[in-house]
């Protein structure tokens, strides 16, 4: 873990990494050309075979405010996001995949949200504006596209209308609402699971449309074949119905 800041600064971007190695350098150059000075990201790596912690490690070495946290026992998207705000000094948290889907470009539209006054800004796919590189195959290709599509109509019919893209994992949010309502799931449902708290408990919440890009290197992790969809794919039907009959709480 590379240190060397101050305790606290305004934004944290959180890059949760596993095989990454050929697209993590080009993202965190374009992370700090995209955000305000002083920011700091901070990779969180599950100890890529593919060696994807060296290339950051390497670049930390001559880079001020990138750390790297790499995890040698513990996996999985939703431990790591959680590690990484716990370890992350901003006032303000971002995270987003790093396989340079999600555009870098769009975090000072995140940002600007927050500062108009949301607590949760997140990049939306399915807002007018927004849309998908489709591919031929894999987790890019137009079965995984249909399949995203539907999911999201589901969750807005369950969940309630006003929100087009609950499994984005593109967001920009405030350390209150994290400390409010922390993460919590397996995979890609903890983003259902906190988009829908936070708008319960009074935190405003907002959409800003962006084109998702396909994979240009290495592969996929979400939904890359019909075992991958029945073994990760029905918790995001569940959920929702467990949502609308619980209580929704703050964490204190």
């Amino acid at each position: 873990m590379k240190h060397g800041r101050a305790k606290t600064c305004a934004v944290s971007v959180i890059l949760p990494t596993y095989n990454e190695k050929d697209n993590i350098v080009p993202l965190i150059q374009a992370v700090f050309k995209n955000t305000p000075p002083g920011t700091e990201t901070l990779v969180v790596d599950d100890d890529s075979p593919d060696g994807t912690w060296r290339r950051v490690e390497r670049l930390a070495r001559k880079t001020e405010n990138l750390r790297l946290l790499r995890r040698t026992k513990d996996r999985g998207l939703t431990s790591a996001l959680r590690e990484g705000i716990r370890l992350s000094r901003g006032r303000i948290c971002v995270w987003m995949d790093s396989d340079l889907s999600m555009p870098p470009e769009l975090i000072p539209s995140l940002l600007a949200g927050l500062k108009g006054g949301l607590d949760l800004a997140v990049g939306s796919r399915y807002l007018p504006g927004g849309g998908v590189e489709i591919l031929s195959g894999g987790p890019d290709s137009p079965a995984a596209y249909l399949f995203s599509r539907i999911l999201n109509r589901y969750l807005s019919l369950v969940l309630g209308p006003g929100f087009t893209d609950w499994t984005s994992g593109f967001i920009a949010v405030r350390r209150d609402v994290l400390n409010s309502v922390p993460l919590r799931g397996d995979y890609g449902d903890y983003f259902i699971d906190l988009v829908y708290r936070a708008k319960k408990l009074g935190f405003r919440s907002g959409e800003i449309p962006y084109l998702c890009r396909a994979r240009r290197a290495g592969r996929g992790k979400t939904f890359v074949n019909v075992f991958d969809f029945l073994k990760k794919g029905w918790k995001y039907f569940i959920l929702p119905l467990r949502l609308r009959l619980t209580k929704i709480q703050r964490t204190r």
